[in-house]
């Protein structure tokens, strides 16, 4: 399908491909992976021939049809609609073909025309657009609305249906999942999943590449490495591929130091200079393995603020919304130091009018917010990006909250989110979106909030940086409230769910796949089948909804099918506290086995087998054994809950 030979391309005088090649077979789902910078956006510009290699060449069959996502649109008076057909050149030249036929009374071109659109399924275009663009968060007054009435996060999503709209054999996609929200992106991976053509995406979601690629390619030191399966199987393939590396460096270094000491020891003596300069000839044509380097250039902790409240901030008999308009209504709530909350919820259901609220502005129409005395509240959103300073370097937006800082502290402060150098001295005008939302970070963090409110933190991070993200939220002793499409963040970093959804905000007793399903069960049932003619593969709308359990039993009758919904309802009620408490224990054992960890390096200190040490060993082996002891009790629980899980899965399934 697509084939790379010996290809080296640069850009700016600084080289991005190094004789590569590549061979991508037809289906495969490709995510690619790699460095900010690394050249991941150049390779589509190259596929799609706004670039040119400096050697080797691309190679695509005859007649292939590229779709891409556009990561711009200019304003227009456009419906939504018409902006998603337009994806559809065929469909755009036929009809104006017709209208010309039309014109000039060409009877016989205007039946041939016909002829084509019914091939086309052109009768199907306007309800196939309007799937895309529900599916996409869009509502149905949105259709007609025009491009310039959306914002530029919905409009990348309108780019992102058009290219879903063109009938392609290799579809590009540049970080599909910025913008989108949890529910979107559920429908984008089954969309995707169903897609026939090659797919190629550049994405940082961990998730999203896991359950939609099938093929990794990673850009590393100037190369392209194919790797089979998801971005886990690519992790782990590639932490055993970096462990052989490394461990071939290492006798590699061990040999060159054993060569060079014979070169520095005989080569001032006659009867052995040649044999010196033989192992000079030879060093200098060994071909140097490199060293396995991993290490993430981001390392930043969100510092709590000295003093905390408890409770942080409560709202009582509540009511959100904006001017006369009520969207959510009974909000009763309180955040305590250590909360992690996940919101959820379909789009517009009000989660970022909830957030406004938490943050005290003016969403809350009515009802009691009281923020605790020492209330630091650090709140992220992609509209804070447009309230930097876009003429102030990185340092001095840190050096204005804290005038009486030293410079050093700063940089020290600013390396964490890897700005180093001038680049902390340099204005964020000509910064990356990614680099902009590092900068956000870095002043929140700075200024020690104890309670987080973070609205999709994750859009424009590498993964690199989101992994950082999510460790430092980890260790964050505050409150955090997220809104995330990743759901590796959420995963990891919060306890629990709040559903926000038909005006109301409750606690919500599930995981991320309870929600899952939840989403699948509400979705109306407005799929069609995919089409299937050979040429036009990527022109249809795969059937709206996440996973199969809407798909319904054959033979089943409407009674039976609602009687079948209600018993996977009332197995999946009782499922949700079950693998709450599962992960409760997996978390607790993960923090026993760390324990345990430290414990047994501790234990590995010579001193403490000196008289002198005799009641810290007697301290650490009593610490020890009660961490085993309570490591049995956990597994223990941790087992039969897993029996109850799976049994109740399997009727499930059943």
């Amino acid at each position: 399908m697509l084939t790379i030979t010996d290809l080296s391309l640069q850009r700016g005088g600084v080289w991005l491909l190094d004789t590569v090649s590549l061979t991508i077979q037809p289906g495969q789902r490709v995510a690619i992976v790699g460095a900010n910078g690394a050249g991941k956006s150049s390779l589509f510009q190259l596929l799609l021939g706004q670039l040119s290699p400096e050697q080797g060449s691309v190679s695509l069959p005859g007649g292939c049809r590229i779709a891409h996502m556009a990561q711009e649109v200019e304003a227009s008076g456009r419906s939504a609609r018409d902006f998603v057909l337009d994806g559809d050149h065929d469909l755009r030249r036929m009809e104006r073909e017709l209208a010309e036929a039309e014109r000039n009374g060409d009877d016989h071109a205007q039946a041939r025309i016909h002829g084509e659109l019914d091939v086309h399924e052109a009768w199907s275009a306007p309800r196939r657009a309007d799937i895309l663009l529900r599916g996409l968060g869009f509502s149905d007054a949105d259709t007609e609305r025009p491009v310039s009435a959306f914002s530029g996060g919905w409009r990348i999503r309108l780019n992102l249906a058009q290219a879903l709209m063109r009938p392609s054999d290799l579809l590009l996609l540049d970080e599909p999942t910025n913008h989108l929200d949890l529910d979107a992106c559920l429908w984008l991976e089954n969309w995707l999943r169903r897609y026939s053509g090659t797919l190629l995406f550049i994405s940082h979601d961990r998730d999203f590449m896991d359950r939609v690629a099938t093929h990794v390619v990673h850009f590393d030191r100037r190369k392209l490495e194919l790797y089979t399966g998801n971005y886990s199987a690519f992790e782990g393939q590639r932490s055993e591929r970096l462990a052989q590396q490394q461990a071939g460096f290492e006798r590699q270094q061990a040999r060159i130091a054993e060569i060079q000491r014979f070169i520095d020891r005989f080569k001032a003596k006659a009867t052995k200079a040649r044999q010196a300069q033989s192992r000079v000839k030879a060093l200098e044509r060994m071909e140097k393995i490199a060293p396995a380097h991993v290490d993430s250039p981001f390392s930043f902790e969100f510092p709590v603020a000295d003093k905390v409240s408890s409770p942080l901030l409560s709202i009582r008999h509540g009511a959100a919304g904006y001017g006369d308009t009520v969207i959510l209504n009974g909000i009763n709530l309180s955040l305590l130091p250590g909360s992690r909350i996940g919101l959820l919820g379909p789009n517009g259901a009000g989660k970022s009018t909830l957030m406004d609220a938490l943050r005290g502005q003016a969403t809350l129409l009515a009802g009691e917010r009281t923020a605790g005395e020492n209330l630091a509240v650090g709140y992220f959103a992609q509209h804070q990006l447009e309230s930097l300073d876009l003429n102030a370097s990185p340092f001095l937006h840190l050096q204005r909250l804290s005038p009486k800082a030293s410079e050093q502290s700063i940089r020290n402060f600013l390396g964490g989110f890897d700005f180093h150098g001038d680049e902390a001295l340099s204005a964020i005008r000509s910064f990356s979106g990614g680099e902009k939302a590092r900068v956000a970070l870095a002043v929140i963090a700075w200024q020690k909030p104890n309670l987080l409110l973070l609205d999709e933190p994750t859009n424009h991070l590498d993964l690199e940086m989101r992994q950082a993200l999510t460790m430092a939220l980890q260790n964050f002793s505050g409150a955090i409230v997220v809104v995330s499409h990743d759901r590796h963040l959420l995963r990891n970093t919060v306890d629990e769910f709040w559903l926000v959804n038909d005006g109301r905000v409750a606690e919500y007793d599930g995981d991320l796949e309870d929600y899952e399903r939840w989403l699948a069960d509400r979705r109306k049932d407005e799929s069609e089948p995919p089409r299937r003619e050979p040429q036009q593969s990527g022109a249809a709308a795969p059937a709206d909804g996440v996973g199969g359990n809407g798909a319904g039993v054959a033979g089943e009758s409407a009674e039976d099918r609602k009687a079948r919904k209600r018993a996977e309802a009332a197995i999946r009620q009782k499922l949700s506290p079950y693998r709450k408490q599962q992960s409760v224990l997996e978390k607790e054992m993960e923090q026993l086995h760390q324990k345990l960890s430290t414990l047994e390096a501790d234990l590995s200190a010579p001193d403490l087998y000196q008289d002198g040490g005799k009641q810290k060993l007697k301290e650490l082996l009593g610490q020890q054994a009660q961490f085993k002891d309570r490591l049995e009790d956990v597994e223990a629980q941790w087992l039969e809950i897993s029996e109850t899980v799976e049994s109740l899965e399997a009727e499930l399934v059943a």
